[in-house]
């Protein structure tokens, strides 16, 4: 007897040893405003969202790269942004309730925000950058209520240089702010606003900038816009894919620190 219950605890090991254990999966919310949204279906190409061609970068044989971040198999992008919000409407809105309750252990929310809020033409979604921290500090703490890890991601820059043609930051004051929330509440930050600049910086040449990242298109070329676009804060695809691409490279840096820390 003694040696069929030996005999069937090391069968009942073994079978358990050989079950192939699950996957974890996570989800990555993307939370921001029209530069990261994702427009697909909505028949407005060329224009596209930086968190519209995020997914890509976040592939199997990519995630060791930031698995100190993504701790997971798998991870689902979920794009959230909205166009024309600010921290204040995406709060007021309902937007960011949508995420928190969704929110499950190990999830990650990226919060870009910034375009909007700075934006005095329309007060209903303005906020100073007192306003902009105050929400930063609830999205953050929430996030962490429910399990997930925030990361700031700085805004995007606009299309904007000085009188030499060199680019130069359009957000300071929110860059800022955001950096200071984060400092206060230890949130790994994602700084697109100077790398963006560095990108733009990098082509030496505003026009090849202006018609092939930025939305400035010419009259009849895009059924979506038959007589043209003149926008210097959304991206076409090509813009679209190389701030997602600064976007990996940041998270990849922040990937080495933790890693040197652990």
């Amino acid at each position: 007897m003694k040696k069929m219950s030996f005999l069937v605890l090391m069968i009942s090991l073994m079978a358990c040893q050989q079950e192939p254990k699950e996957p974890k999966i996570i989800k990555v919310w993307m939370v921001g405003d029209s530069t990261m949204k994702d427009y697909s279906g909505a028949n407005e190409e060329p224009q596209t969202g930086w968190g519209q061609v995020f997914q890509p970068f976040l592939a199997k044989d990519s995630l060791p790269l930031v698995n100190h971040i993504f701790k997971a198999d798998s991870v689902e992008v979920v794009n959230k942004a909205r166009g024309g919000r600010s921290t204040r409407t995406f709060f007021s809105e309902g937007l960011w309730r949508e995420v928190r309750d969704s929110l499950k252990e190990g999830d990650v929310v990226m919060i870009q925000f910034g375009h909007n809020d700075h934006d005095t033409r329309k007060l209903e979604r303005f906020v100073n950058e007192e306003g902009y921290k105050e929400y930063l500090w609830l999205f953050t703490l929430q996030a962490r209520q429910h399990g997930a890890t925030p990361i700031f991601v700085t805004p995007v820059n606009h299309n904007k240089w000085d009188s030499s043609g060199t680019y130069v930051s359009s957000l300071p004051t929110f860059v800022d702010a955001m950096h200071e929330v984060a400092e206060r509440m230890d949130v790994p930050v994602v700084e697109l606003n100077a790398k963006s600049v560095e990108w733009y910086n990098s082509f030496q040449d505003t026009a090849y900038v202006k018609y092939n990242i930025f939305m400035n298109l010419p009259s009849g070329k895009y059924e979506a816009w038959p007589d043209g676009k003149k926008d210097n804060t959304h991206f076409q695809q090509e813009g679209a894919k190389g701030v997602a691409g600064l976007v990996f490279d940041e998270l990849k840096r922040l990937n080495k620190e933790q890693e040197s820390d652990a």
